[in-house]
Parts: structure tokens; sequence; C-alpha cells
């Protein structure tokens, strides 16, 4: 399931205002420093800081990678 570009563009990481990249079922902020993903429920992202989990900086690094957002 894919977020609307529009919706996308507008939501961004509660935590620090970063863009966000849909990864699946997933919105993976692109704020290097906390690295936080928030799952997609349905078609309605729960953007609740304490039900996101934070991402390794490894597993972080390839989904920016996949998505443009780091060089290799």
């Amino acid at each position: 399931m894919k977020l609307d570009p529009e919706v996308l563009k507008l939501l961004v990481c509660p935590e620090t205002k970063a863009a966000l990249v849909q990864d699946g079922a997933t919105l993976v902020s692109t704020d290097e420093s906390t690295r936080r993903r928030y799952r997609i429920d349905g078609e309605i992202p729960i953007m609740l800081i304490e039900e996101s989990e934070v991402l390794d900086e490894e597993t972080w690094r390839k989904i920016m990678q996949r998505h443009g957002r780091l060089d290799s």
C-alpha cells in the first residue's frame, strides 16, 4: 500500500520535523540522529513517538540509499 505522494509531502517526523520516506508499510525519518521508523496500520500512519522504533545505523542507511537519500 503506497501513501498518496501529496499526503507524504505533508507528513514529518513528530520528534525532529524531518522528512519521511515510505519503505513498505512504514515511514522512516530522514534524520540520521534519531533514525525513527513509524508503522502504517491499514492506510493510517501511526505517528506516535512512543510507538515508533529506532533503527540501527546500518538498517537506516540501507533504507536511505534505497530511496536515493544517501550516496552509496
